[in-house]
């Protein structure tokens, strides 16, 4: 079984400009946990819940060493950017996971459990140059199971 067997055709997306809030009552309204990022039909990204969470944790400053006037950080000052643009972003596009998994419409279901399972990812987009076609989630796999779908 393929991805374009089991995929979900109509999916919910956003605009990178839409406000944070927006994408908030898409997610409660439509009861997802996670939408893709569209623009000119082109898959640039994905919101979760998680990165609508990560708005409200607790800022962690990087621990840093100082040492013969230079400044050498213990963990990542990367991650630390990352999760404060996250916290104060306005718009999808500065909450955004950029760096998406997706997978094709012939990409087998087991590929895809396993990347769900080994990637820690709820939905992964199906694309085909570019564009999406459908989104296959977690839910979906599980659907197929139950109804004997795939063995």
């Amino acid at each position: 079984m393929l991805a374009k067997d089991i995929m979900t055709k109509e999916v919910v997306t956003v605009r990178p400009e839409q406000t944070v809030k927006e994408v908030a009552k898409i997610l409660t309204d439509n009861k997802i946990s996670g939408v893709p990022v569209v623009e000119d039909e082109k898959l640039i990204g994905i919101v979760s819940e998680g990165d609508l969470i990560t708005r409200d944790k607790k800022l962690q400053f990087p621990n840093y060493v100082y040492f013969l006037d230079s400044v050498f950080y213990l963990d990542s000052l990367e991650k630390f950017e990352k999760d404060f643009k996250k916290m104060v972003g306005v718009e999808v596009k500065d909450i955004m996971t950029e760096d998406v998994i997706t997978v094709s419409p012939d990409t087998e279901v087991e590929e895809i459990a396993t990347i769900l399972t080994e990637d820690g990812v709820n939905r992964v987009p199906v694309v085909e140059d570019g564009k999406l076609l459908g989104i296959v989630s977690r839910g979906d796999i599980v659907k197929c199971i139950g109804e004997g779908l795939l063995d």
